[in-house]
């Protein structure tokens, strides 16, 4: 009998494991369909590409070191070997700590390398310090060393560019090997529990063939009838092996886990999207952007300020309610772009192209993002951070109908801090929100935001955000 090989494992996260729930599951379903000659075992590729991980850092760093000191002593020299002997072990234990050798390390080439760089240079940094605590830095050239660190760089990003490719023709996108059965295809009759009046739902013969087919497999995912799933749980639980059911009913409630309070099963709902070393590190540089952008932006304040006095009179700066971190309201400061009395506090009316409500020194402000710069302070004392999603007014409206009428997810946006800036920005969708695609595109990339976030990433639309200061829907 000839067999497709994928139907024995499938590669699926995220989009394809949806996209295979949509299409039907395909699997074996007996033992004796298995090839002799094939395996599908990732966990074994894993560990040859992690252990290859490990070596290639190894060769690397010591591949750099080694041509730095031929390059400034003409050879070899002891101390050489000395750091070598202190750095290696350091910088392997350190990466190993970080899952620098994990699953998603043999997939990911981003956070492999992270990881990577971020153990070397601890391990470097190690290094120096005992070196100067010990009095012994003039032994070793800084010019050797300088150079190995850089040659180390470049050597560890290409060697893990390369390997985490191999990693990834080989596992694919899910690193783990997987088995997916729907109880609804035919293919699984020869196993799945049936009716009895016995404690026991399955047979001995039905267990073997599940255990055979779950053979090599790191998780299994079973789709069934409620009904079933008392039946599969307990198949489940006699294999060794991470095992899971879907419940489509909690689709709409979005759980992330489940816990257990006083004995008795909880669906977790929501957390913080940020761990607290996430939000320390971002509070961090929302400080040192603040501190250098501060002294810059103060002087423009202020003659953007007097220019506003000047034009128009009465108050330089607008203050208004928006909605911020938890859907809990905060006052933004902006300079003053409209007439008195022209801003619209609730925020109802969108500004559009030649906006009458608009003065001219207020127009060129809007244009060059300049009448934004007062929200540093906000920053400063805590109520947005530099990068996160826009903050808007509670009366703001696409297409006739408030923000959250259109899409009910708009809430879920403000589990992190506004930002002076973000993503939606840094792709275009910025000015006003006339149309419901206006929202719906900016809601997108928000919500992108609060999945992904890094805080490389917030460094990337930091710098990202210079190229769209100046924007055609800036007014």
């Amino acid at each position: 009998m000839k067999h497709d090989h994928k139907f024995r494992s499938n590669d699926a996260d995220g989009a394809a494991l949806e996209q295979q729930l949509t299409v039907g599951w395909r699997y074996f379903s007996a033992p004796n369909d298995l090839d002799a000659g094939f395996s599908t075992n990732k966990k074994q590729v894993r560990r040859t590409i992690g252990l290859a991980l490990l070596l290639f850092d190894i060769v690397s760093i010591t591949a750099s070191f080694s041509v730095a000191d031929i390059f400034r002593h003409g050879i070899l020299t002891y101390q050489q070997s000395l750091l070598l002997m202190v750095i290696l072990p350091i910088f392997a234990m350190i990466t190993l700590s970080k899952d620098g050798y994990s699953a998603r390390a043999t997939i990911d080439f981003k956070f492999g390398i992270r990881t990577a760089l971020a153990g070397f240079l601890m391990a470097a940094g190690s290094v120096l310090l005992f070196a100067f605590a010990l009095k012994t830095t003039e032994e070793f050239s800084r010019i050797m060393f300088g150079s190995a660190i850089l040659l180390t760089i470049a050597t560890l990003t290409l060697s893990r560019h390369y390997v985490t490719k191999i990693g990834r023709n080989k596992l694919g996108h899910n690193p783990y090997s997987t088995l997916l059965i729907d109880e609804n295809d035919p293919a699984t009759m020869a196993f799945c529990p049936k009716e009895s009046m016995s404690p026991v739902p399955w047979d001995y013969n039905a267990l073997l063939a599940l255990g055979e087919i779950a053979r090599d497999m790191e998780r299994v995912v079973v789709k069934c009838a409620p009904e079933n799933r008392e039946k599969w749980a307990f198949a489940m639980k006699s294999l060794n092996i991470h095992g899971e059911i879907i419940v489509e009913e909690l689709t709409e409630l979005a759980p992330l886990a489940l816990t257990l309070i006083a004995g008795k099963p909880a669906l977790l709902l929501s957390c913080d999207p940020l761990s607290l070393r996430q939000r320390l590190s971002k509070r961090i540089l929302d400080l040192v952007i603040v501190a250098l952008a501060l002294p810059i932006a103060l002087p423009i304040l202020l003659i953007a300020a007097a220019a506003i006095k000047l034009e128009s009179g009465g108050p330089a700066f607008f203050l208004q309610k928006r909605i911020g971190l938890a859907n809990r309201n905060f006052t933004i400061w902006k300079l003053r772009s409209m007439h008195i009395n022209g801003d619209g506090a609730d925020g109802s009316v969108s500004t559009h192209r030649d906006d009458g409500r608009l003065t001219r020194v207020g127009s060129f402000l809007r244009s060059t993002s300049i009448d934004e710069l007062p929200q540093l302070f906000n920053v400063l004392i805590g109520d947005m951070s530099i990068v996160g999603p826009r903050p808007h007014a509670a009366g703001s409206k696409a297409d006739n109908r408030l923000f959250w009428d259109i899409d009910g997810r708009y809430w879920h946006r403000n589990a992190v801090k506004p930002g002076l800036t973000g993503l939606a920005q840094v792709r275009g969708f910025r000015g006003a929100t006339h149309a419901k695609a206006d929202l719906v595109n900016r809601l997108q990339a928000d919500l992108e935001y609060l999945s992904n976030w890094s805080f490389w990433k917030d460094l990337e639309i930091i710098l990202k955000t210079f190229s769209v200061v100046i924007h055609k829907n800036a007014y």
